[in-house]
C-alpha cells in the first residue's frame, strides 16, 4: 500500500482522540484558555453529563475577528510568543484544544474584546469551518459544544453514564478553583448539583478559604498551613492533620505552576512525610502548591498535561517531605 496524507479532518479527529477523550477533558482544555485569558469568571453549564451541550462563559479578553479565525486552526496559539517549550508561562500552549473539539462536535464560540465595537462568531461543525460573522454579546468569550462526539460515534460507547461524565467535570473544575481562588467558578447541570464559589483574596488566607468552599469547613477545621522555600523552589498550600485522612489517595491535591497534576513525584513525597503517623493503609487530604521557574520542569510529557517531569526531582521530594513533617510536628498539640 503506498504512503498518502491524511485527509485534515482525519488528522485533527486522530488529535482529538489524544487530547479529548471525554466531556471533563473539553470542559478542562476550555476552562484553561479563558483562565489564559486573565477571566475572573467563568461558568460552566452540562447537558446531559456534556455530551449533549457544554457552554463555557468567561469575562477574559476575548478576541478580534482575525484570532478567532485563526483559534480553530491546528497550532495556532497566542500562549508562546516566542516559540520557547522550555519556559512555559500559561495552562495551555499546543493550540489543539478547539480544532480538536471542532472535529468531532459541532462547535460554536462568541467573542469580543473589551472596547470592541462588536463581537464575532465562528461555527465549525465536525472539522468544517464557516466564516467569521459579527455578533452581539458583551466583552469575553462564550463557547458551546452540542453532541459531543457525533462525528466520531464509536467514542460514545466507551463514555460513562451522564451522570458519571458529569460528576468527572465537577471533580476536574474544582482542581481548578483550587489553583485560582481569585476567580469565580460557577457549574451548572441537568444530572448534578452545581456549585458556585465566590472569588477570594489574594493570599494564605483567601486560599485557605477557597480550599473551605471546595473541600468543605472539616478540611479547613482540620489542616495546618505550610510554607517552605529552597533553591528557586516555593511551596504552599495546607495539610490534613494525621487524624483527618482517607482510604485512597483521591484527596491529595497537588499543583505545579498552578497547574493540577497527577505526579508519582509528588504523591510519593505526601506518603513519605506522612510514614510515621498514619497507619499504612490511610492516606492523607492535602492541597499543595509548588512554584518555580518555568525552565526548571517540563509540562510538556502528556497529551492532558497531566504529569511533569523536574530537572531536579530530589530538591523538590526533600522540600515537600521536610515541609509537611515541620507542618506536622508544629502541629502536634492537635
Amino acid at each position: 500500500m503506498s504512503v498518502r496524507r491524511l485527509d485534515p479532518v482525519l488528522i485533527d479527529r486522530i488529535a482529538a482522540g489524544e487530547v479529548i477523550e471525554r466531556p471533563s477533558a473539553a470542559v478542562k482544555e476550555l476552562v484553561e484558555n479563558a483562565l489564559d485569558a486573565g477571566a475572573r469568571r467563568i461558568e460552566v453549564v452540562l447537558e446531559a453529563g456534556g455530551r449533549r451541550l457544554i457552554r463555557v462563559t468567561d469575562d477574559g479578553h476575548g478576541m478580534d475577528a482575525e484570532d478567532l479565525a485563526l483559534a480553530v486552526e491546528r497550532h495556532a496559539t497566542s500562549k508562546l510568543p516566542d516559540g520557547d517549550l522550555t519556559r512555559i508561562l500559561t495552562l495551555g500552549f499546543r493550540g489543539e484544544a478547539l480544532p480538536s473539539i471542532g472535529s468531532v462536535a459541532r462547535l460554536t464560540i462568541a467573542t469580543r474584546q473589551a472596547g470592541g465595537a462588536n463581537g464575532w462568531a465562528l461555527t465549525v461543525d465536525a472539522g468544517r469551518a464557516e466564516p467569521v460573522r459579527p455578533a452581539s454579546m458583551g466583552p469575553g468569550t462564550r463557547i458551546e459544544v452540542r453532541d459531543l462526539f457525533y462525528a466520531t460515534p464509536a467514542r460514545l460507547k466507551f463514555l460513562k453514564s451522564d451522570r458519571a461524565e458529569a460528576l468527572a467535570v465537577s471533580q476536574m473544575l474544582k482542581r481548578l478553583a483550587m489553583a485560582q481562588p481569585q476567580t469565580r467558578f460557577i457549574l451548572a447541570g441537568d444530572t448534578i448539583t452545581g456549585f458556585d464559589f465566590a472569588a477570594c483574596e489574594p493570599g494564605a488566607a483567601g486560599q485557605l478559604q477557597r480550599l473551605g468552599q471546595v473541600l468543605g469547613r472539616d478540611f479547613r477545621d482540620n489542616s495546618v498551613p505550610v510554607a517552605a522555600e529552597r533553591d528557586g523552589v516555593r511551596l504552599e498550600g495546607f495539610a490534613g492533620l494525621p487524624t483527618y485522612n482517607r482510604a485512597t489517595a483521591a484527596e491529595q491535591y497537588l499543583f505545579v505552576n498552578g497547574r493540577p497534576v497527577r505526579d508519582k513525584l509528588l504523591v510519593g513525597a505526601v506518603r513519605g512525610a506522612y510514614h510515621d503517623t498514619m497507619a499504612g493503609d490511610r492516606h492523607a487530604v492535602v492541597a499543595l502548591f509548588v512554584a518555580l521557574d518555568p525552565a526548571e520542569v517540563d509540562v510538556n510529557v502528556h497529551p492532558a498535561k497531566a504529569e511533569v517531569r523536574f530537572r531536579d526531582p530530589g530538591l523538590v521530594r526533600g522540600l515537600i517531605v521536610g515541609a509537611l513533617r515541620l507542618a506536622l510536628t508544629g502541629a502536634g498539640h492537635r
